[in-house]
């Protein structure tokens, strides 16, 4: 990821103090309120910063960003991982689908698809794929989050009752040497129980995954069998995922053609 100098700077004085006004960045820096909001703006759409009223602070590894605000970041990248894992998935299949803003964008597209069978703890995906009557979706019990992610033991005991085609899960984020992250330990050990009964895992992600670090361990993203993605994965994790055989499809960036990494 090319970043400018300035933007290194304005990252790098951010991790290290926390939270930073915009106008405190500007005369650090020395240009103006409105170019500092113009780069906080960049830094935050590529995930490498959090926007606050009045200024910017470090992406946390403890606290995701609220619902409302992650159904708006990267939404069009999102349909595009979207469009293009969903022509991955036949008629007549099983699936898990977890929680998460990506994983609804997949049921999207998935909502033309015929005969699918649907176990879910996302209760927005439940709402988007049983509005077709070829589907059959069943929602996992458990404490429902405001989110309307599906989360608990009891969650967990109903996933291991199933074994289906397809586990489609999202991830909050993917660290360097290929561990995939997020914040909370309840989902997470959901989202495990979905690797483990689904033939087949695909992870969708977009580019902004890849500078994040949540705290909790899911697993290695070589227990995962395909990666889809909205940009080709940073150098530094490129050798893990051949040599994990893991498959990976960059959403194409125009209607025509599709990019396969």
């Amino acid at each position: 990821m090319n970043l400018n100098p300035r933007h290194q700077d304005i990252l790098a004085l951010i991790k290290r103090q926390g939270f930073i006004a915009t106008e405190t960045l500007a005369q650090t820096f020395q240009v103006t309120a409105q170019t500092i909001r113009r780069d906080i703006n960049e830094l935050c759409d590529q995930g490498l910063l959090r926007r606050h009223h009045g200024g910017a602070a470090p992406i946390s590894s403890i606290e995701n960003v609220n619902y409302t605000d992650r159904q708006i970041l990267n939404h069009a990248n999102k349909q595009r991982i979207a469009q293009r894992l969903a022509e991955q998935i036949p008629d007549n299949a099983s699936l898990f689908i977890n929680i998460g803003t990506t994983t609804e964008a997949v049921a999207k597209a998935l909502s033309g698809h015929k005969n699918l069978r649907i176990i879910t703890n996302n209760l927005n995906v439940a709402t988007h794929l049983s509005a077709n009557p070829d589907n059959e979706v069943i929602v996992a019990g458990g404490v429902v989050r405001s989110d309307g992610g599906v989360i608990g033991e009891s969650t967990i005991d109903f996933i291991r009752q199933f074994k289906v085609d397809y586990g489609i899960i999202g991830i909050s984020g993917i660290d360097t040497d290929g561990t995939l992250l997020d914040y909370d330990y309840r989902e997470v050990r959901v989202a495990q129980a979905i690797i483990d009964n689904a033939r087949e895992v695909f992870l969708a992600a977009d580019h902004t995954k890849f500078t994040c670090t949540p705290m909790v361990r899911l697993c290695h993203i070589g227990d995962i069998d395909a990666l889809f993605t909205d940009r080709t994965p940073p150098e530094e994790i490129q050798p893990i995922l051949t040599q994990s055989n893991v498959r990976v499809y960059v959403a194409p960036t125009t209607e025509t053609g599709h990019q396969t990494a």
